[in-house]
């Protein structure tokens, strides 16, 4: 008999795996259709879905392996990764989708979150004051208007896989939808800056690289707190915290 894999868990949702099939268990069922809506829109490789039984969703495993994880190296070539940022390139390309996402916030929502947020990470003693106000202003560049596109909300690197230069499949689509584009690769190459690059290689299109900066610093300074409250790490090495530090 298979073995039973805790993927991820936390309060809002867990990700079990058993052999070949992964079991998404979530307490928000808005998620999950949103998720399973953007998987039969987007024209990239995405996980089958098996089956779906309130509040469990059933996925097919796909074939190869993440390009790695936010923390530690990246198992990917410079291939794979510019593999993916064509990918990437071609789900900002495709049709809209009929809802805004994660990343299609409105600039005036994300610099009030921002700004309670900073106020929260000083208070609480959690990250140094001139830390705080230095991403903040960092932050700032990406504030401004973007032309929306198909966006998938949540690119961690941990959520695409490669057969060796292929990419096979991405996951985790719950906070997909209309939003800026330069969130997904800011997300994709967040602690992996060496790499930015040759996603953009593949991307094939030039982008500001200060407001892929501004999401790097905006991402890290919303998802400190969180993290650490929901039992993760953001001080790790690699983590959200060095990446504030090398804004400085």
């Amino acid at each position: 008999m298979d073995e039973v894999e805790v993927v991820v868990a936390h309060s809002e949702r867990a990700t079990l795996r058993v052999g070949d099939v992964f079991l998404k268990v979530d307490a928000d069922q808005a998620r999950t259709d949103i998720e399973i809506e953007a998987m039969s829109l987007a024209p990239v490789p995405t996980p089958k879905v098996l089956w779906r039984k309130p509040p469990v969703l059933a996925i097919a495993a796909l074939p190869g392996q993440t390009l790695g994880r936010l923390g530690g190296p990246s198992t990917g070539s410079s291939a794979a990764w510019a593999a993916a940022g064509a990918a990437i390139r071609k789900l900002h390309e495709a049709p809209l989708p009929p809802r805004p996402g994660l990343a299609g916030r409105s600039t005036v929502a994300l610099a009030a979150e921002l700004d309670a947020e900073c106020g929260l990470l000083v208070t609480n003693g959690l990250l140094p004051v001139d830390l705080v106000t230095r991403n903040r202003r960092v932050a700032g560049a990406a504030l401004r208007p973007w032309t929306p596109a198909f966006t998938h909300g949540d690119l961690q690197i941990a959520h695409v896989f490669v057969d060796g230069d292929e990419v096979t499949g991405i996951i985790d689509w719950s906070e997909a939808g209309r939003g800026d584009a330069l969130y997904d690769l800011a997300t994709f190459t967040l602690g992996h800056e060496e790499h930015l690059d040759d996603v953009l290689a593949g991307y094939g299109t030039d982008v500001d690289l200060g407001v892929i900066r501004a999401w790097w610093s905006s991402r890290s300074l919303l998802a400190v707190r969180w993290l650490i409250e929901h039992g993760f790490d953001p001080f790790a090495p690699g983590c959200e915290v060095d990446v504030l530090k090398s804004r400085l």
